[in-house]
């Protein structure tokens, strides 16, 4: 299938060519026959693309704040590579899709197969979208109207948070697509509209539309509004407009909206102005100002969008969902005419014909809504798509890999690139991040779904990268297929998962490694070596290794117990495996300590206590509100009288040491050497980089900890 994506690197727009995706739980699977473009919004993203780096860092003046506190902690260069990598990422354009139903997950059971819907899926010819952001399309409406019901959704979400009053004036900012939606909706609630933009085009729409128009560049629009409502002002103003690229014009648009209000009148934000506000605006009139959320209530909540669980109506009557539902009800009756609004309906391929004009203003000031039309769907969705001839042969160790997300293309690719990797299938849930990874890195083959590369006898390795709930099935699935594993850390998140893959593993006979990489860094290793190597067992030591992990925003997927299994379970265990492999000893018994009063299902704020058989000790420091500006991850290590400190994997410090002192450079926490040892040994047999003992024992280690964590008490393993 087909895709519009934009760089936000170059700004170019194009359409790629990418396995469809396949039909999820809980959501639905789109054959689209129209989509809509947002001219506003997606006219922002191919101005910024297309914007100097400079130009790009004043937009966003907090993420330049991270940079550099990133530069401080981890060095220039490691920082640099991930602001490029970042900006390298295309976006997929589009939120406003029609199409008809071809597959429905599991647990959606009031849509079929053949119904006509509307969602907030991207310009794509086939779109898999959660069942709350999709609405049954009632009969009457055709396909091109029904792609206004998200952005419209959009228009009523601010309205309903301006509650207007029958009799009320309200003064919209900006006669966009939304602005006129807008406008028009509000005349529906009773209210008397004043509508202002520069662009004459849409002024006269608006007139025909019953909305009284003004041209704040031939008019003073305070005055005007003022004169409008005999003196009072405004009752409300609710602001449509985008001008985040020009401060002077978001200063204007700002400050207008406050001198044309009433008394105690009520400004809603929907479009994408900064706000530079001035006090003495607000203060005299007492002016309530909010910033209104896309489609309406649920939206950005995981619940409600991602896992379908709906808000009661009694207690939230307008769902984003339901406003979807009203829009097109509206549409249906009539009292909600979207037909003058479209300028144009262009074919797919044609693409070129709209974004090709977005950020020029003659362009862009003769369309309202451009429309974009799909083929039939006769043709067959294929879930692979072949980018190039094979190239493997009888290479030894191919691999495949599951999972194209941000790990996988800032670290796991590149250092499995530099490693000489031979990769022929990568799979992505979406098949967009996927095939941009493949074409980079010139893998053959891109694909929706991961059985294709345990079909092929080709593929000899399985790389897992996906989400940590997946982890474990995703593994046996490998394993029973004849395929070694690399999967990133956690192994498994549940005591019955780790025990079926023990079970797979040794069955199969297969290797199974974690992406405990830390041990390869070369600080770790040097660490090792001036402890003894393969000796250090020998005499117990103390090892206390803190994480300056950083706070997380608390709805996060990783703080999930049914999902991301908690921060302690998807990174502490990386120090489980360092002390482990620092002491030459496997944990026996753990503890874990979390600040807080009560027992909790998952922390990351806490202090995890080791004991290993040899003796020795280890204390895991795993800390979410400490400052960014100090380093994030130090280890000391005690023994025989002699101490070593790793500073954030950039430099090794001994006290006490015969001949050495001090080792630093670029940090290196591994993931490269770790790479390197799994090409070869794929190549050329030997055993695992770590074997998997040490692996099982990690994993009952962390999850022995969150026992501990909830009973209070020590835990064996």
């Amino acid at each position: 299938m087909r895709q519009l994506i934009q760089n936000l690197k170059t700004g170019e727009t194009t359409l790629e060519t990418v396995p469809a995706p396949q039909v999820r739980a809980g959501q639905v699977l789109i054959r689209t026959r129209r989509s809509l473009v947002s001219l506003g919004t997606e006219r922002m993203l191919v101005e910024f693309g297309r914007a100097s780096l400079l130009s790009k860092a004043r937009q966003h003046p907090d993420r330049v704040k991270q940079v550099l506190e990133k530069i401080s902690t981890d060095g220039l260069m490691p920082t640099l590579e991930a602001v490029f990598r970042k900006l390298d990422q295309p976006l997929p354009l589009g939120y406003c899709n029609v199409g008809e139903v071809v597959a429905v997950g599991a647990g959606v059971t009031d849509l079929a197969v053949g119904d006509r819907v509307a969602s907030n899926g991207p310009h794509a010819e086939v779109v898999c979208v959660p069942r709350n952001l999709v609405a049954r399309i009632p009969d009457g409406v055709s396909d091109e109207q029904a792609t206004f019901t998200v952005i419209g959704a959009i228009g009523l979400q601010g309205i309903r948070l301006l509650s207007p009053t029958l009799g009320e004036t309200v003064a919209v900012i900006g006669l966009g697509l939304i602005g006129l939606l807008t406008a028009q909706l509000l005349r529906l609630n009773g209210c008397r509209v004043i509508g202002l933009d520069p662009d004459e085009t849409k002024l006269t729409l608006a007139r025909q539309l019953g909305i009284d128009a003004l041209n704040p560049a031939q008019t003073d629009a305070v005055s005007a509004v003022t004169e409008l409502t005999g003196g009072v002002g405004a009752d409300g103003v609710i602001i449509t407009a985008s001008a985040k690229l020009n401060a002077a014009r978001t200063d204007t648009i700002m400050a207008q909206a406050a001198r044309m209000s009433r008394k105690r009148g009520r400004i809603v934000l929907v479009g994408v102005v900064g706000l530079h506000l001035n006090r003495a605006d607000f203060y005299e009139k007492e002016l309530t100002f909010q910033v209104s959320c896309s489609y309406g209530p649920g939206r950005y909540d995981t619940a409600y969008e991602q896992h379908g669980h709906d808000y009661p109506l009694p207690y939230v009557r307008w769902t984003e969902n339901r406003n979807f539902q009203t829009i097109l009800h509206l549409i249906q009756t009539g009292q909600l005419p979207v037909d003058p609004l479209i300028t144009e309906v262009v074919p797919l391929t044609d693409y070129q014909q709209i974004y090709g004009q977005l950020d020029h203003p003659s362009g862009a000031s003769a369309r309202i809504a451009s429309l974009l039309s799909y083929p039939d769907g006769s043709q067959p969705l294929g879930t692979l798509v072949t980018l190039r001839e094979s190239a493997v042969g009888q290479t030894a160790g191919v691999i495949g890999m599951i999972g194209a997300g941000n790990f996988a293309a800032s670290t796991l690719l590149p250092d499995l690139h530099k490693a000489g990797a031979t990769i022929r299938t990568i799979a992505s849930a979406n098949g967009l991040n996927g095939t941009l990874l493949a074409k980079k890195y010139g893998i053959d083959r891109s694909t929706t779904n991961y059985h294709d590369m345990l079909t092929d006898p080709a593929i000899d390795l399985c790389v897992i990268t996906t989400r940590h709930n997946s982890h474990a099935q995703l593994t046996i699935d490998a394993l029973q297929a004849g395929k070694h594993v690399f999967v990133e850390k956690p192994l498994a998140i549940y005591e019955d998962e780790l025990t079926a893959i023990i079970a797979a593993q040794q069955t199969a006979g297969r290797m199974v490694l974690v992406g405990f990489n830390r041990r390869f860094s070369p600080t770790a290793q040097k660490a090792k070596v001036l402890l003894g190597g393969d000796n250090a067992g020998a005499v117990p030591m103390n090892v206390i290794a803190t994480m300056n992990a950083g706070a997380i925003p608390a709805n996060a997927w990783v703080h999930d117990r049914a999902v991301g299994g908690g921060r302690i379970l998807g990174e502490a265990c990386h120090y489980i495996d360092l002390i482990t492999y620092l002491t030459g000893s496997r944990v026996v018994s753990v503890c874990l300590n979390a600040m807080g009063q009560q027992p909790t299902e998952t922390t990351d704020s806490a202090s995890l206590l080791l004991r290993h058989e040899n003796g020795a000790t280890g204390v895991i420091n795993y800390f979410a509100n400490g400052s960014k500006a100090y380093a994030k991850e130090r280890i000391e290590v005690y023994s025989q009288e002699r101490t070593l400190v790793l500073d954030n994997f950039k430099s090794l410090t001994g006290y006490g040491f015969q001949g050495f002192s001090r080792l630093s450079g670029r940090q290196d926490k591994g993931h490269a050497e770790q790479c390197r040892q799994l090409i070869q040994m794929l190549r050329s047999g030997g055993p695992s980089p770590i074997p998997f003992g040490e692996i099982v024992n990690t994993t009952q280690a962390t999850l022995a900890a969150l026992r501990s964590l909830q009973e209070s008490r020590w835990v064996s393993v």
